[in-house]
């Protein structure tokens, strides 16, 4: 059995094991399994030799994750600002190997794509605006910011990357549903399963693209 296929059976145990523990106290057990799922994707892009910001994505992501498993009274800032520099780090990437400008012009329906994110990102935060402390806001407006702009920039990535742009919209539509969540109260057992398993096949698509 090659190392890809222990640490692909890693993530997706830890990602099966987390969603039967969504819901429960947080604890030091519960905070291991939620990082091992994308953990063990950053490990499987180092080792397949993966672009560096992806690999710091992912990195970044775990760090988040774990982050978010805690308390979200405590651990809520560290938790967007670890996903905020991941977001960051995902748009070096989509920069890097997208077509920019000439992509969208050459393909219109990319530019849709692209307003279309920051459309969703700017209703988005106007819908929480009310229900965000003074101290938050200026966070998650640069936050939904940086989700925008990573889906946004998706969008000129080569036809062959698909599968990263598809893993860009689901990762915004999983952090819509945690928002809703977060600030607005609407929490239940199936969004919370909605936010993981969007979230998990999202950090995975985008791996898949790069890996394939």
């Amino acid at each position: 059995m090659s190392f890809d296929i222990v640490l692909i059976g890693a993530s997706g145990l830890a990602c099966i094991a987390y969603s039967l523990l969504i819901g429960r106290r947080a604890s030091p057990g519960r905070t291991l399994v939620k990082a091992a799922a994308v953990g063990a994707l950053a490990v499987l892009a180092y080792v397949r030799g993966a672009p560096t910001p992806l690999v710091v994505a992912l990195i970044l992501s775990t760090l988040g994750d774990a982050f978010l498993a805690g308390d979200p009274a405590t651990w809520l800032p560290a938790g967007l600002s670890a996903f905020l520099l991941a977001h960051g780090s995902y748009i070096w990437l989509f920069l890097q190997d997208g077509g920019g400008r000439a992509a969208l012009a050459a393909e219109p329906l990319r530019a849709v794509g692209v307003i279309t994110a920051f459309a969703a990102g700017l209703m988005m935060l106007a819908w929480l605006w009310r229900e965000l402390a003074a101290g938050m806001r200026a966070t998650v407006a640069f936050y939904a910011l940086a989700l925008s702009a990573m889906v946004a920039t998706s969008f000129t990535l080569p036809k062959i990357l698909w599968p990263a742009m598809v893993g860009a919209v689901w990762f915004m539509i999983s952090d819509a549903l945690l928002a809703a969540e977060l600030f607005k109260g609407l929490r239940s057992r199936l969004s919370g399963q909605a936010v993981w398993w969007l979230y998990y096949a999202a950090q995975g698509a985008m791996t898949y693209a790069y890996l394939r």
